[in-house]
């Protein structure tokens, strides 16, 4: 039995970061009905696609879930969610307030109508404040929450994170959040509001960074592959490629240099201390660096880790999916698609001992569960879900 097994979800999210949320709670055994709208979460749109035709952005964050279609538009389509979410255990939105309230799903109607709900809404900037109307994207939130600050050169323009990671880190936090508010509700008996965003998120990784300016008033410089407060810290260019090492402290430092078959390096005056060897970065890194460049990637990587020095290749996707590290960690997994084929998917970020693993169904055809959802879920006769679909309630019209 899987740790959420019983658990009802209604996922009304889209794009990443709530679907990522929804997905984690069916990996780990919520029943999840994702509702879309007949076009569809619009990430069901965005290449590439995979071999049946789908998208690999939707399939990414959709596993394990059974499609309904509703028109909202529609009365009957609203009434249906309602009694979904007076059923329901948890329900997710990334709706603004204005819409949500237009919908039916406001706050204070979910919460009494169903007392036990625990209602996760994200945002892009935030439920209060000044912003909290305006929509937010990972890459804009990249931009205003900070991050891109960080990154790329110095003068150099901003550069994104390749990964869309506020997006999904903001999935997973808002997957604790609604699995603290279920076992909140264990003591209390009653549901609660769970609200993430992506600006939340962003700020909250900022980290120590945040916490130097704030302390210490440090603004952190953009270092490219490195840190601004470590050196050496980065990835350096070899004969064939690229590796990073790093080393964080003074002893590492002696055994970088050794794996550098350089120790006279380590006992240069100018170097010793991290604080001397920040201070000296424009000195030091492009002596690094013309060391690196004598030797392949492998030839260093071999020495650094035989001398417990902290380094890796740069990896590629495919050499990272490919790994066997990665396999061995269940970081790629299988979920079985309509036509019955197996697809390859992202593992959980974490694993239980008990009741863990992932879920069994790959993302689900649009609208592919409708029916079953309404009779199973909520009981409906055939005569109501064909009166519901004459309506509209599952189409444009």
């Amino acid at each position: 039995m899987k740790v959420l097994e019983g658990i009802k979800v209604v996922d009304l999210s889209r794009v990443l970061a709530g679907p990522y949320c929804a997905q984690l709670l069916a990996d780990f055994g919520a029943d999840v009905i994702k509702i879309e709208s007949p076009e569809g979460d619009e990430n069901r749109r965005w290449p590439p696609m995979s071999p049946d035709g789908q998208s690999a952005n939707f399939g990414s964050v959709n596993r394990g879930k059974r499609s309904l279609v509703l028109n909202l538009k529609n009365d009957g389509a609203r009434a249906v969610l309602k009694d979904l979410a007076a059923k329901a255990d948890v329900l997710i939105h990334s709706f603004l307030p204005d819409t949500a309230a237009r919908l039916g799903i406001s706050l204070e109607d979910l919460r009494a109508a169903n007392p036990r709900l625990v209602v996760c809404t994200i945002s892009g900037y935030g439920a209060l404040g000044p912003l909290a109307e305006k929509r937010g994207y990972d890459l804009m939130v990249q931009a205003f929450g900070g991050a891109m600050s960080t990154t790329g050169i110095v003068d150099g323009p901003p550069i994104r994170c390749g990964v869309s990671f506020i997006d999904m880190s903001t999935g997973i936090s808002c997957y604790g959040g609604v699995v603290t508010a279920l076992l909140a509700r264990e003591k209390t008996g009653l549901g609660t509001w769970v609200r993430g965003s992506l600006l939340e998120t962003a700020v909250s990784l900022l980290g120590y960074h945040a916490v130097a300016w704030m302390q210490a008033d440090v603004l952190p410089l953009p270092q490219g592959s490195g840190s601004w407060h470590l050196v050496p810290y980065q990835a350096f260019r070899c004969a064939d490629g690229f590796m990073l090492a790093g080393a964080p402290n003074d002893g590492a430092w002696r055994r970088f240099c050794e794996a550098l078959e350089w120790p006279e390096l380590a006992a240069d005056p100018r170097f010793a201390g991290n604080v001397a060897r920040v201070e000296q970065r424009d000195t030091l890194i492009p002596m690094l660096e013309a060391r690196f460049g004598q030797k392949p990637v492998a030839y260093w990587v071999e020495r650094f880790e035989a001398g417990s020095v902290a380094c890796s290749p740069l990896h590629t996707v495919d050499q990272v999916m490919t790994h066997p590290q990665v396999i061995a960690n269940e970081l790629r997994v299988q979920a079985a698609g309509a036509d019955g084929t197996m697809q390859d998917l992202v593992g959980t970020p974490f694993k239980l001992a008990e009741g863990g693993g992932t879920a069994a169904t790959a993302a689900p055809i649009l609208g592919a569960n409708t029916d079953a959802i309404l009779t199973d879920t909520l009981g409906l006769p055939p005569g109501r879900i064909a009166e519901l679909r004459a309506s509209g309630a599952f189409s444009m019209g």
